[in-house]
């Protein structure tokens, strides 16, 4: 057999055309799902979406950390308990703008930027913002609510999750890789921004940052 009449290698020219064909209808397809997601992220979160172009440009300073969503999207259903041990929704907040933050008393940060928080909460909290912190101890169940006794917490209400299934939840949904975990959430139910490790919260970049976000949507006098 001659070198003109040997089988060339490679795959015939329709194949190649129908595999050619194939990824650019995939990479179509790819490109209006991200499209339509993108609507449906404007539909479904208007108040995060408007809040977190606000917010964008005052995440400096000690909120510098904060990573504000450029396309805000659903929390995922999350529970907690009260004081009380009664079961709470974070779903149950909506019509309010909430700061919501993971701790635990083995985690040396979460203990530093508690006071913080507390403070913020002291300062801002009203019927449109709240700080929601709920402590994530699977063990030694006494130690949250004695430590937040002996550092003085006076405007945070008490929140915990022994079973630690929110900070999995979160994990999950890309939004927590460790401890303290804050996430700004909007009236509607939607993330404007996550920030992972402490900070001051009742400092002015972050006192701003929270008072642009209750004022949003509200009518000017």
């Amino acid at each position: 057999m001659s070198d003109q009449d040997s089988p060339k290698p490679g795959l015939p020219s329709p194949v190649i055309s129908l595999i050619v064909l194939g990824v650019v209808l995939a990479f179509i397809y790819v490109m209006k799902g991200w499209h339509h997601n993108g609507a449906a992220t404007a539909e479904s979160c208007p108040a995060a979406q408007a809040l977190a172009v606000k917010l964008a440009p005052l995440a400096h300073g000690e909120v510098a950390s904060l990573a504000i969503a450029d396309h805000p999207q659903p929390m995922p259903p999350l529970t907690f308990m009260d004081k009380d041990g009664k079961p709470v929704t974070l779903a149950s907040f909506r019509g309010r703008n909430i700061l919501l933050n993971l701790w635990a008393t083995w985690c040396v940060p979460c203990r530093m930027e508690m006071p913080s928080l507390d403070r913020l909460q002291g300062a801002r909290g009203s019927e449109d913002f709240t700080v929601v912190a709920v402590n994530i101890d699977t063990a030694r169940l006494d130690r949250p609510k004695a430590f937040l006794k002996e550092i003085g917490v006076k405007n945070l209400s008490f929140y915990a999750d022994n079973t630690a299934n929110i900070f999995e939840t979160l994990k999950q949904d890309g939004k927590v890789l460790g401890l303290p975990t804050t996430i700004l959430v909007a009236k509607d139910g939607c993330n404007i921004g996550t920030m992972a490790g402490p900070a001051k919260w009742d400092s002015p970049d972050a006192l701003a940052l929270i008072s642009a976000e209750r004022s949003a949507g509200q009518p000017k006098s």
